[in-house]
Formats: structure tokens, C-alpha cells, sequence
């Protein structure tokens, strides 16, 4: 008997996410197949992904949307749910998702939604980390991971994208060494992506462009509304970005003799 909705695959990419792919995993219950691309996991990641009924295929890790483009490439049907493994799909996300896909996903190329970032035990709902609308529920014959650069990667489709009701929970950090691990690595591949493609950083940049990062996410966008969980998270952010443009602007003096 024929399926009575479009059929679906969930890609997920992991590396060691032993502690958070179950969950994952679970939200993801709804899916027609899961695939899951593993990088070279030693804490159990793919037995426990295995054991979810997930599809795991290890492949060597040559950038964030190499991997979750090479994840879609793997998956047996047409339309694909990418998620990473620190991410949940919520029941209500999931509900706008199952009404899409019984009406065959209409003649959408995509769907965007947004995502909410749990910081410190609650989720942040102002400020630069809300909404954070993502694309990635998509046809792949008509879209994919195209962007050219590995790091902060997004897809991209050829033709109508609406969005959904209903949140992607982001549980990111395990701990603050683990926020400031992550940015620290971000910031070096942003650095180095930025300088391939010829982009420049001048003195002005160290200090502008993090106070502006700070002041959209806090203040104009109403982070404040977090409480300390909002102050604290804008101002990682600005660390962020001027450990960045940082790096950037060492780049050009170490390599290009400037």
C-alpha cells in the first residue's frame, strides 16, 4: 500500500555526541529514515545511534557543510530534515512538520523555522540567539548545502520556502569552557575563510564591529529580556567576533608580509 504522505529522511551529523544524539534521535521518531554521518566517534555516538534505528555511515570530517551535504547525498528519499546532534525537534514543530509533508509539502522547494538556544537551564528568547529562523527542511533535487564556506553554513533551495510554527530546540553548550572552546575554534575557520576570500580587517574592526554585535543583540533586539543569561550570552558573542576580525587581521600581516 502506498505511503499516504511524502516520504522522509532526518540527516544528523556527530562527532562524540554520545550524551546528546539519543535525544535527537528520539524527536526525530517521525521520519520515514534516519541517517546519521559519524566522524571518528570514541564514546559510543553510533552504537547508540544504531541502536535507534538510525542508518550510520562514517565518513572523514572535511567541514561542516562538506558533511551535511555529503549526509544528504546519502539519504533515499527526495526531501531531507538536517539536524545537528545538540538539536530537538519539539512536538509542535514536529505536528506543523507532519501537516506539511500529508499535503506532499504543497509546491514549497523548503521550509524555515525557528530555533531556540537553551543557555545555563532555559531557552533564550530575545536578542541575536531568537528567532533564528534555519532552513532545513528542503527537496534536494532543488536545494542543498551550496554555500561556499565550512563554517556558520546554510542551505540554500531554488524556489518557494515558507515557514513552519514551532521551535528547533538548541541544547549547544555543555559549559561555559565548552561555549568559549567552540568560539575559539569558529573564530579561527570564520578567520581564515574570511582571508581566502580576501577579505580585509583593519584596527577598527577589533572594536566596532564586537560593540555593534553587543548592542544589536542587546539592546535592539531586546536581549536584555533574558536577564543575566541574555547579558551573559551577548557578551560572548562580542568575544566572539573580535576574536575574529583578531585573527583576521594577524593573518594578513603574517602572510601577507603587511
Amino acid at each position: 500500500m502506498p505511503p499516504t504522505h511524502a516520504l522522509l529522511t532526518a540527516c544528523v551529523i556527530t562527532l562524540n555526541e554520545a550524551d546528546r544524539i539519543a535525544a535527537c534521535l528520539d524527536s526525530l521518531a517521525f521520519c520515514d529514515e534516519v541517517v546519521v554521518v559519524d566522524s571518528g566517534s570514541t564514546d559510543g555516538t553510533r552504537e547508540t545511534a544504531a541502536a535507534r534505528g538510525a542508518r550510520v555511515i562514517e565518513h572523514a570530517f572535511e567541514g561542516f557543510r562538506a558533511q551535511k551535504d555529503f549526509a544528504v547525498g546519502q539519504a533515499c528519499h527526495e526531501w531531507v530534515l538536517c539536524l545537528d546532534a545538540d538539536e530537538r525537534v519539539t512536538p509542535t514543530l514536529r505536528a506543523s512538520i507532519e501537516a506539511a509533508r500529508h499535503s506532499g509539502f504543497d509546491n514549497f522547494a523548503g521550509f524555515r523555522f525557528a530555533r531556540s538556544t537553551e543557555y545555563f537551564g532555559a531557552f533564550l528568547r530575545h536578542g541575536n540567539a531568537y528567532p533564528d529562523r534555519v532552513l532545513r527542511l528542503f527537496d534536494r533535487r532543488r536545494g542543498g548545502w551550496r554555500a561556499g564556506r565550512e563554517i556558520h553554513e546554510h542551505a540554500v533551495v531554488d524556489g518557494n520556502v515558507t515557514t513552519l510554527a514551532g521551535d528547533l530546540q538548541h541544547v549547544a553548550y555543555r559549559s561555559l569552557d565548552d561555549q568559549l572552546a567552540r568560539y575559539r575554534r569558529y573564530a579561527a575557520m570564520m578567520a581564515t575563510h574570511m582571508h581566502a576570500s580576501g577579505r580585509r580587517a583593519h584596527l577598527r574592526n577589533l572594536i566596532v564591529n564586537p560593540a555593534w554585535r553587543f548592542l544589536r543583540g542587546y539592546v535592539l533586539r531586546a536581549g536584555f529580556l533574558d536577564g543575566w543569561r541574555g547579558f551573559l550570552f551577548a557578551c560572548m558573542e562580542a568575544d566572539y567576533v573580535r576574536e575574529k576580525f583578531a585573527r583576521l587581521w594577524l593573518l594578513q600581516r603574517v602572510n601577507d608580509g603587511s
